[in-house]
């Protein structure tokens, strides 16, 4: 054990050397920008290899979690409370970004340029998806392909299938299930071996932006960003810590601490997608059941967009003021409505909330278009407080589930948000809730059936 845990404090100079690379790479950023910009190709790499490891990891999850539980309808049972949570949460997030909006006015003192117009126009042409081809699109064109086009609702669909066949199949499935267990932590196992290039992905991530943006460029926009953070945080640490505190019982702050690693990777990227896997992972180890996991999670990447929510809303103002035509109260709520339903799937994909806005506007409001390129040289900035918040959701989403449906170890997350469970930054697996014996080999387990849910 001694040795395990020696390898265990390795991972914290890990992420040591990543607030170290987001400093040397603001640092680049303002010193050599030319040189800056070209080095985006690192930090899109690192995130695009954290990005092929979440089909298999949602896939394994689910089925694993879900063709462990005998009864179908406890499936449906969380995934339509997951569901009506995320519509509720981002209805409040909507009508907070729409209070403080219209509280600071942004935008009212910028004018337009017509490189701004350009910039607007190019996100609006690539932006725009129907509600009929985001339907079909959760459907697979083969089931390999869900994996190979690293969509996240196809990998859903495939695996829920999956899942309820092997419920189906009885003790004829426990084979399967068994080995999809080994999968499961083969694919973890990679994902800590791509981990260790966070620092690498961060620096290249961080140089860019700053080489693109520069200073200048966010003297003038500080009010909505200041304006939007301050959003962000007050839906955070005011409504979700409300909720997790009174209905679950849980400290927001020792959840957020727990998570603190994921926090920094999204810092570092500007993309929750590339915590995903690790989401999974530690809230599993937290004491919330499989099923719960394994459904919450992935569907709130795609549904739960309160951060987005909050963007959304202040940038259409923001425009609107900017461009000297003020939305009216019913205008704003149809076409804010409209663009939380058009950001489906949006969540954790760098830049998506920008042609999701894009989009909106060309729907509803075609003369504001030409305003979105006032926000493009700052919308990097704002993705970073867009992607904390939806993760920070997606973590609370998860606990309360786990609550609401009774599958959460209560005992176990005490234990785990004090500290005295680690999380295994070596495997990334939890391998059963409940405190495993220190002196348990690992191999033993290997070859047991699958757990039940933890219930409390």
């Amino acid at each position: 054990m001694a040795v395990a845990a020696k390898q265990r404090d390795r991972t914290h100079y890990l992420y040591i050397a990543v607030i170290a690379a987001v400093a040397l790479g603001i640092l680049v950023g303002f010193a050599a920008p030319g040189v800056a910009v070209e080095l985006k190709p690192i930090g899109a790499g690192f995130v695009n290899l954290i990005k092929m490891m979440i089909s298999p990891i949602i896939f394994c999850t689910i089925v694993l979690g879900v063709g462990s539980v005998r009864k179908a309808a406890k499936v449906g049972a969380v995934g339509g409370l997951a569901l009506g949570y995320f519509l509720v949460m981002s209805t409040v997030a909507l009508a907070i970004g729409l209070l403080v909006g219209n509280i600071l006015e942004p935008g009212s003192t910028l004018h337009i340029t017509e490189a701004a117009r350009e910039a607007g126009a190019e996100q609006a042409g690539g932006a725009g998806e129907s509600t009929a081809d985001f339907l079909l699109g959760i459907i697979p064109t083969t089931i390999v392909s869900a994996f190979t086009e690293g969509e996240v609702l196809q990998t859903l669909l495939v695996a829920l299938l999956a899942g309820f066949g092997l419920q189906a199949m009885g003790k004829a499935g426990e084979p399967v299930i068994r080995g999809i267990t080994h999968i499961q932590r083969l694919v973890f196992r990679i994902l800590a071996m791509i981990m260790w290039a966070a620092p690498v992905g961060a620096f290249g991530a961080i140089a860019a932006v700053v080489g693109e943006t520069g200073l200048d460029a966010l003297k003038s926009l500080a009010i909505i960003m200041i304006g939007f953070y301050v959003t962000c945080a007050l839906f955070v640490f005011v409504v979700l810590g409300a909720l997790l505190r009174l209905i679950a019982g849980v400290n927001l702050f020792s959840l957020l601490k727990y998570l603190g690693r994921e926090f920094l990777l999204i810092l570092s990227t500007s993309s929750s997608e590339s915590a995903l896997p690790r989401l999974i992972a530690k809230m599993e180890h937290l004491g919330v059941s499989k099923p719960v996991v394994g459904i919450t999670v992935p569907t709130g990447y795609s549904f739960n967009l309160d951060g987005t929510a909050i963007y959304l809303t202040m940038s259409s103002l923001f425009i609107a003021n900017a461009m000297g035509d003020p939305l009216s109260a019913g205008e704003q709520i149809s076409l804010l409505v409209f663009m939380v339903i058009a950001s489906k799937g949006a969540a954790g994909v760098t830049g998506a909330g920008l042609a999701t806005l894009a989009g909106g506007l060309q729907s509803h409001r075609p003369e504001l278009v030409d305003g979105v390129g006032l926000i493009v040289g700052i919308d990097r900035f704002m993705s970073e407080a867009r992607a904390l918040t939806n993760f920070a959701g997606n973590a609370v989403a998860t606990v309360l589930v786990g609550h609401w449906t009774k599958e959460i170890d209560r005992g176990r997350v005490g234990e785990v948000l004090a500290g005295r469970l680690p999380f295994d930054e070596r495997t990334l697996v939890d391998d059963g809730h409940g405190p495993a014996p220190a002196d348990e080999v690992p191999e033993q387990r290997d070859s047991a059936p699958a757990e039940q849910p933890a219930k409390v």
